[in-house]
């Protein structure tokens, strides 16, 4: 039996990566991440990452040329059957084209996009608060200096805040997708294949909304 082929569609801030990691255990899917993707090639620095890390840190988009071909070669590679949830791609209108096609030409077509909506105001307060651990990368909301300076949760490894969570990224983030990105909802919209889920709530709460309007048992 194949597995769905989703797509976790969302700004900066709504917890897409969080809700992915639940829903590739819950629908035995793969979790294909340009975010992951990029910083593996950041920290291997290799010279697609030293690329990437320019318009990383200015909290800009990745081109689209280069963001394609990076995402395409991991889709591309998954055996027919096997089903994935994309987090962080497409976020242009020229990628989401490039996925439908070398899916309809190589592989097979997407089953569902699901949208994460966030208001803005929200999405600033989580952005301006997240901080990464330096060892296993795992995402924390810090509201307090001293909940940073403890280290994280899962491994006790340091706390850092990236470039483009500073407050001047966040708003450059959200300008960016508002302008690049939103339009991609239409483009799927129009296909049929677009379901909206409200992400302010509790994790759970969120993620039986998702099973819901994949058609799971929330």
């Amino acid at each position: 039996m194949k597995s769905p082929r989703i797509i976790l569609f969302g700004p900066p801030g709504a917890g897409k990566g969080t809700q992915a990691q639940l829903l590739k255990e819950q629908l035995g899917v793969h979790h294909i991440s340009s975010g992951d993707l990029f910083r593996f090639h950041l920290r291997e620095g290799t010279l697609l990452g030293q690329r990437v890390n320019y318009y990383v840190n200015a909290g800009l988009l990745v081109p689209d040329e280069l963001t394609i071909d990076i995402v395409l070669d991991k889709v591309l590679d998954l055996p027919l059957e096997d089903g994935f949830l994309l987090d962080g791609f497409p976020r242009t209108e020229e990628q989401a084209l490039a996925l439908e096609k070398a899916l309809g030409e190589k592989s097979r077509e997407l089953d569902q996009v699901i949208f994460i909506d966030v208001p803005e105001d929200e999405l600033v307060l989580r952005l301006g608060g997240r901080y990464i651990c330096r060892e296993c990368q795992a995402p924390h909301t810090v509201s307090e200096p001293s909940q940073a300076a403890a280290g994280c949760q899962q491994c006790g490894g340091e706390l850092y805040q990236r470039e483009d969570d500073s407050p001047e990224s966040v708003a450059k983030r959200i300008n960016v997708y508002q302008d690049q990105t939103l339009p991609v909802l239409d483009f799927y919209r129009q296909r049929g294949l677009l379901t909206g889920v409200p992400g302010v709530g509790a994790v759970d709460s969120i993620n039986r909304l998702m099973l819901q309007a994949l058609g799971r048992d929330g």
